[in-house]
């Protein structure tokens, strides 16, 4: 069901277990990619196709089974029932609105989290991914082609790589350090763009550096969003004690997890920074304001003395009286009075400029 904005939502009132892709409409086909290898072979097929997944898998080595498309869901439910995955599982691997989460059993162990890609106008795109794997397999389900597994694939064909000399579960582990490791790319790019903005921002606060924070704001909520519930997810594989991960892969997992925390940690470091930025420009505007009201209140303190003397000699009074102004009738009056006017005038400018005022 669409709710007329491109995102198909879930259907209320459907039974638990129920395979119903939630996320963005899309048209493509969804594909297959099946990698078989062993220490010395590997065979690669780029689009497999369900049939040959059903022929059945290689009994010797580990078989990598990648789906592009979980909007699929026929496709996703029909290859979970081969590999013998229960239904509740497939429900959340194609909602892409699930929280990252750790799912384990005696058969299999399945991870969902988010793969993060930059996007157009300095935006990020978000990508659910779920990796699970069991005895000699792992499956990887992906929204869009845009992944970060092309690195693993390499790995796998080379000629001796540590990986096909491991079980699946190394394999699994490649693959969701492929996902945090790209993190701290996209963290790289934001952090670049948080010093640029602080420097402009000191040398001169504008308008449209309010917006860009708020941009960075969100941006750094959608991160951490993605990010903060992956380290119980990662915690909890770190201590799992399912046969299924070997005590070999423990230490690579434990890695795994301090990268994690770094970061979480990072990210939090950024919104720290961005809050900072937010109070920079606050404190920016204001100190631009109080030099504008400085060189205000200096210009209307240099002239207070010449509106004085203005108001004095434009007043209007007989000469005859008695009591009159005398400099009125005087030859060069005119020139004194401007001759005293530049002398205030500048003797103010003087003293203003000792005092560091100007």
């Amino acid at each position: 069901m669409s709710d007329g904005s491109g995102e198909t939502k879930k259907e209320v009132g459907l039974k638990p277990g129920s395979v119903v892709y939630v996320g963005q409409e899309r048209t493509e086909d969804a594909r297959i990619h099946l990698i078989e290898y062993t220490e010395t072979d590997l065979q690669e097929l780029e689009d497999a196709g369900l049939e040959r997944i059903k022929a059945g898998l290689s009994p010797k080595g580990v078989s990598w089974i990648n789906i592009d498309g979980i909007h699929d869901a026929d496709l996703v439910q029909q290859l979970g029932e081969e590999l013998g995955i229960h239904a509740l599982l497939l429900e959340d691997a194609v909602n892409t609105n699930h929280r990252p989460k750790l799912e384990e059993s005696s058969e299999l162990i399945a991870i969902v989290l988010k793969m993060l890609y930059p996007g157009e106008d300095d935006t990020i795109m978000v990508e659910q991914v779920t990796v699970a794997f069991g005895p000699g397999w792992v499956l990887s389900l992906q929204e869009v082609g845009e992944d970060v597994f092309g690195p693993v694939r390499e790995r796998l064909r080379r000629t001796i790589p540590r990986v096909r000399f491991m079980s699946a579960d190394y394999l699994a582990y490649a693959l969701i350090d492929a996902v945090v490791d790209n993190y701290f790319v996209i963290l790289e790019s934001v952090g670049e763009r948080i010093e640029a903005l602080e420097e402009e921002m000191e040398e001169y606060p504008r308008p449209e550096s309010l917006g860009t924070i708020r941009d960075l704001k969100r941006l750094l909520l959608t991160l951490r969003k993605a990010v903060w519930p992956l380290r119980e997810v990662i915690g909890g594989l770190e201590r799992t004690e399912s046969p299924l991960v070997k005590e070999s892969t423990q230490p690579y997992i434990r890695d795994l997890y301090e990268h994690t925390i770094q970061v979480i940690d990072t990210v939090e470091t950024f919104r720290d920074m961005v809050s900072g930025l937010l109070d920079l420009y606050h404190t920016g505007i204001s100190n631009r304001m109080n030099e504008i009201m400085k060189v205000l209140t200096i210009f209307a303190s240099i002239f207070i003395p010449l509106g004085f003397l203005a108001g004095v000699y434009g007043m209007n009074f007989d000469q005859s009286y008695p009591f009159n102004m005398p400099e009125a009738g005087f030859e060069y009056g005119y020139l004194m009075f401007w001759g005293m006017a530049l002398a205030i005038g500048g003797g103010l400018l003087v003293f203003f400029r000792r005092k560091k005022w100007l």
